[in-house]
């Protein structure tokens, strides 16, 4: 197995006042295509601002940025402090133009990396047997 994987941006967060959109690099536009008949896509992208050698070491945080929260592995929260930095929200589309889809709303930072889009649909499996932890 490789030990590096090599990731590109296919687009970028923009967000100015109340909006919110994502552009598409040029070369990646034909990837759009019927993305326009889903309501809602899967966005990958990455936490860019905490990108350094020490936050990428925080593999313990209390969840919430609260003390009161029990000491948790990161990869049983959705702390930006993580060994790799893919963060992933689901967001509702507003509307497609050229290479822009605007968004209704989504955990990132403007100018943060898109690494990937999906089309979201819903798992049957995720309504049943659904166990959290307290904190959450």
């Amino acid at each position: 197995m490789k030990e590096n994987f090599y990731v590109f941006p296919v687009g970028i967060i923009k967000k100015q006042d109340e909006k919110i959109w994502i552009e598409i690099y040029e070369k990646y536009h034909g990837a759009l295509l019927g993305l326009d008949e889903f309501s809602h896509i899967t966005v990958c992208y990455w936490f860019h601002e905490n990108d350094t050698p020490e936050k990428r070491k925080v593999l313990k945080i209390h969840p919430r940025r609260n003390k009161k929260n029990p000491l948790t592995g990161v990869f049983a929260t959705h702390s930006p402090l993580r060994p790799n930095l893919i963060a992933i929200s689901i967001c509702k589309i507003l509307l497609i133009q050229g290479n822009t889809i605007h968004i209704d709303k989504i955990d990132a930072f403007d100018g943060s990396p898109v690494i990937d889009i999906k089309c979201f649909i819903p798992s049957r499996a995720l309504k049943q047997d659904i166990r959290l932890p307290d904190w959450v």
